[in-house]
């Protein structure tokens, strides 16, 4: 099996907190690295936005994980579902750009309350979107333009509609590493 490290203990060094306050929400929340990886604390609010998140910086050149058909995620999560956005530096993704939000893909996945999750998400069942609303063209994931990744947690789901899993309050999930595989 193809396996591809993104990201794993200090390596999400860069990775930063996108919260509702961009749209005057009043959630909040940070990203710190540390030697377990990516951990992920906040205050989650419903009104006024309702997410919290934790990006990867804008990798140049983007990452060519064409030789993958899927992401992994090791993670001890809260009983949340979260969102995972890939962004891409394709014609689709830079016109994206242009519209604050951007396009991303995206797919929602759901945590257990304890212990460790495994979370595997092929890159086929990634959606369009546009600030959570679903690309109504077809577009192709262009895995080999790789450019940010993005964990959510969302008032929406990867369909534009409620979160089922959503809840507001206290949030934390440590992410232990992200790898492409096939």
């Amino acid at each position: 099996m193809l396996t591809i490290l993104i990201a794993a203990g200090d390596g999400f060094s860069g990775w930063a907190s996108l919260n509702d306050t961009i749209m005057g929400g009043r959630s909040s929340g940070e990203c710190v690295v540390n030697s377990d990886g990516l951990l992920m604390q906040a205050e989650v609010v419903a009104e006024g936005g309702g997410f919290v998140s934790c990006r990867s910086p804008v990798w140049q050149p983007p990452l060519d994980l064409s030789s993958a058909t899927a992401l992994r995620l090791r993670l001890q999560g809260d009983g949340r579902r979260y969102k995972l956005a890939v962004a891409v530096s394709d014609l689709a993704g830079r016109l994206g750009d242009l519209v604050p939000g951007g396009l991303r893909w995206v797919e929602d996945f759901d945590t257990q309350p304890s212990g460790i999750s495994e979370v595997v998400i092929p890159f086929s069942d990634l959606k369009p979107v546009v600030r959570a609303k679903p690309v109504g063209f077809p577009l192709r994931f262009e895995a080999a333009k790789v450019s940010r990744l993005q964990i959510l947690h969302s008032r929406f789901a990867d369909d534009g509609e409620s979160n089922p899993g959503f809840r507001a309050g206290p949030l934390r999930l440590q992410v232990l590493s992200i790898e492409a595989i096939q």
